[in-house]
């Protein structure tokens, strides 16, 4: 994550203008290495190098990011732009007619992560950003295993007992075998670490059906926020024990791997009118509405949770000795290391002394332990839960990793939302829907039309119009010059300039609205 603060904005200028530095072309290097390795070995693995478009499987091409450059055509902007997006409209009728998706990457690999899905029982979606930092591990972990504990959490009683009875008996062909259907899932995680955290989930079953037992079915079991911050609060807690644990004395390297990294995240549940989202850390959401004079208005549903917080950061503070506040947030950062104030994973900054010295000391020796570590923990996953009662007037959602935010606001991101949704007409041929239409109504329609076509978009995915836009764009539209320089920074720089860019663009039927 790259903090705006500190992006360095007259070196980025002296790379756009200069004719004399070498870029690499960077292809999102989507046909990966089969297995990915991390300081634990063997962690996840493609499947079968391959992307889901559309509800089928495509094979995705990879350029070699030693071919250097000085400026990308047109096509091959736009090649590179469009290499992981994903649309959707084969959704059950409900809140969401579509959504687009798209990543674009600045570290290799990508530390970005996300997950889509409905769930299969009970109706309602899911959407989640995971924005790892300290590697990929921490974001992919979560973004495989957090919509099912939320999924597991949403259930009454009866259809917990039933799902923890199949989950139990390993009926994976039974429908409710997993609560949640996913979309654009490109990863699985290797056996090993599948067994360990199907384990852990069984585990997180038998506690929600003995909290139902003792609570009884009433409404306490049903409110959206208290299961989101269950969820976040008890996916953390598996993967920390999943790290300390050692079965056979040895340390599991591919669980400590995941507690060295982390990731900050933001989560989404849909269902019916009523939109919840659950934050930690700095990714954002925000909904697009119309207000009654037809202009966008941007609702934030999120709160970074970082040192620009004063809230978060007297937090924090409350919650230590005020001898150690000087070394508490030193640089903006927590114990001058860590950017975000809340977040998955980072057990360094969570277990104690012991523990750290434990389990991480024979990796990272003297520097364990961060400094002045005297009273943990110092970070926690609890999320920020804001509820939203979703209108006809409310017609999208963004939520984004701070890759996108670090260059736009929400204000800019919604009209330009908004933009592409009136454009985007143009993209199709005009289609009458009733024969014997008075000709005064057609004219209306090609005016109508006319209008559009002057915010006719380049590219018929939002989220990729959102990249385009952040990377290229001016007051006067978007350059080709600065987004082919942006698109093909060699890899020892791209850092400096952009992060990890992940967007998901959740569009509402205002039909269906109007009737809730």
């Amino acid at each position: 994550m790259v903090r705006a603060a500190y992006r360095p904005v007259m070196a980025l200028e002296r790379v756009l203008t200069s004719d004399l530095v070498q870029v690499a072309r960077l292809h999102q290097n989507t046909e990966r290495k089969g297995i990915w390795r991390g300081a634990g070995g063997d962690f996840y693995k493609t499947k079968q190098n391959q992307k889901v478009v559309g509800g089928g499987l495509r094979s995705l091409g990879l350029s070699s990011p030693h071919q250097y450059q000085a400026k990308l055509a047109p096509a091959e902007v736009t090649n590179i732009l469009r290499a992981n997006e994903y649309t959707t409209t084969d959704l059950p009728h409900g809140p969401v007619k579509s959504f687009d998706m798209n990543t674009l990457q600045s570290n290799n690999p990508i530390e970005d992560s996300h997950s889509e899905a409905v769930l299969t029982v009970g109706g309602g979606l899911l959407f989640g950003i995971f924005d790892g930092h300290g590697g990929a591990a921490c974001g992919q972990v979560v973004a495989k295993r957090l919509l099912h504990y939320i999924a597991a959490g949403l259930l009454p009683p009866q259809d917990l007992a039933r799902h923890l009875k199949i989950v139990q008996e390993g009926e994976k062909n039974n429908e409710e075998y997993s609560l949640v259907k996913t979309f654009n899932d490109h990863f699985e995680l290797v056996q090993d670490l599948r067994d360990l955290y199907q384990q852990s989930y069984v585990e997180y079953l038998h506690m929600l059906h003995e909290k139902r037992v003792e609570i009884g079915n009433n409404d306490q079991i049903h409110d959206v926020e208290d299961i989101l911050i269950h969820a976040f609060n008890t996916l953390d807690g598996d993967m920390s024990r999943e790290a300390i644990s050692r079965p056979g004395g040895l340390v599991n390297m591919k669980t400590v791997t995941v507690a060295m990294s982390g990731c900050v995240a933001a989560a989404a549940h849909i269902e019916g009118p009523h939109l919840s989202v659950a934050s930690t850390g700095d990714c954002t959401a925000v909904v697009g509405s119309l207000s009654d004079t037809d202009t966008w208005i941007a609702k934030k549903l999120t709160q970074e949770h970082n040192s620009d917080n004063q809230k978060e950061v007297k937090r924090i503070l409350a919650e230590h000795p005020e001898t150690e506040h000087h070394h508490i947030i030193k640089g903006d950062r927590l114990l001058s290391i860590l950017a975000p104030l809340r977040a998955f994973g980072d057990f360094k900054f969570k277990w104690d002394r012991a523990t750290i010295e434990d389990t991480l000391g024979a990796i990272l020796g003297e520097h364990a332990c961060p400094p002045n570590y005297k009273t943990p923990p110092y970070l926690t996953a609890q999320p920020e839960v804001t509820y939203h009662r979703l209108s006809p007037r409310d017609k999208f959602m963004v939520i984004g990793s701070d890759g996108l935010w670090d260059m736009m606001t929400p204000m800019q991101v919604v009209r330009l939302v908004g933009e592409h949704m009136s454009g985007k007409v143009t993209l199709s041929p005009l289609h009458l829907t009733q024969p014997h239409i008075p000709l005064n109504n057609i004219a209306t329609l090609l005016k109508q039309r006319q209008a559009a076509m002057r915010l006719k978009p380049t590219d018929s995915n939002a989220a990729t119009h959102l990249i385009r836009s952040a990377l290229g764009g001016t007051a006067y539209g978007v350059d080709h010059g600065r987004l082919s320089q942006m698109l093909s920074l060699p890899q020892d720089m791209v850092r400096m300039f952009r992060d990890d860019i992940t967007i998901q663009v959740v569009f509402f039927d205002d039909e269906y609205l109007r009737h809730c």
